[in-house]
């Protein structure tokens, strides 16, 4: 299913019914990454899952893709299902997204489950890696997902989910060229939104990999110091809907029975 945001086509998928769910997919994924928690949640809650601006079915917008833009496309989705208050699952990018969202339309939201993101902005170092990443995507794109897809993974699952991560790099590869530019710059230039964990009026989780290799287990750490954000931490990396997929799978079933 589709509608229209901007003039751009955006994808989702809907299934079952009941209090509603919104999955959103991090960088170089789409909607396939929750098939395993569709499969789960669609037996209890109505499950929205949603092809971020440039990823998946969903096309290009321009030539920066902003985490408010993809935040607005996401509302277009909930009101077009008349959708007025939900959940939102976002990993990784689709924590970002779902920040945005919350910071946006508060009153939408009716919990909110970072798995394997983060608040904070990009820091300087983090910029000019991703400007790096920019200028490597320009000249071979299909050589960037293949080298950086592994690297989302504990070093000693490389091998272990060597199956796992070919089929992640043939859902990346399918990202335009436009659509991973327009990622990057803008991941590069979101805002903090730390302030949400503190002040944000409804239920919070947070999903954090201890070995994770994008981001650091103590600033993640420091960011539900002092709130009320349940958090939950798995002993594996970047990939917890991979490599630590039951334990990921119960911790957003007992965080929905919870606060539905």
């Amino acid at each position: 299913m589709y509608v229209s945001y901007k003039n751009t086509q955006i994808h989702f998928a809907e299934f079952g019914t009941g209090t509603a769910v919104v999955l959103l997919h991090g960088f170089l994924e789409n909607t396939s990454m929750w098939n395993s928690t569709v499969e789960l949640l669609s037996k209890r809650y109505r499950v929205i899952s949603i092809d971020l601006l440039g990823h998946g079915l969903s096309d290009n917008l321009g030539y920066v893709h902003t985490m408010e833009q993809m935040a607005e496309a996401v509302n277009e989705v909930l009101t077009h299902l008349k959708i007025r208050k939900t959940f939102l699952i976002g990993h990784s990018m689709g924590g970002y997204v779902a920040l945005a969202f919350a910071e946006f339309y508060p009153d939408k939201v009716k919990g909110l489950c970072l798995m394997n993101s983060t608040t904070r902005s990009d820091s300087k170092e983090k910029q000019i890696g991703r400007n790096k990443a920019i200028q490597i995507v320009k000249e071979n794109h299909t050589s960037f997902i293949r080298n950086s897809i592994p690297m989302l993974f504990r070093s000693r699952n490389r091998k272990l989910y060597r199956e796992q991560i070919n089929e992640v790099k043939q859902v990346a590869l399918r990202t335009s060229k436009q659509g991973i530019i327009a990622a990057l710059e803008g991941m590069k230039i979101r805002n903090d939104r730390e302030v949400l964990l503190h002040f944000g009026p409804y239920p919070k989780l947070m999903m954090i990999g201890d070995k994770d290799p994008v981001l650091k287990l103590d600033d993640l750490l420091e960011q539900v110091e002092g709130t009320e954000t349940k958090v939950l931490r798995f002993s594996e990396g970047h990939m917890s809907h991979i490599e630590n997929k039951e334990e990921m799978l119960v911790g957003v079933s007992a965080f929905l029975k919870k606060n539905s």
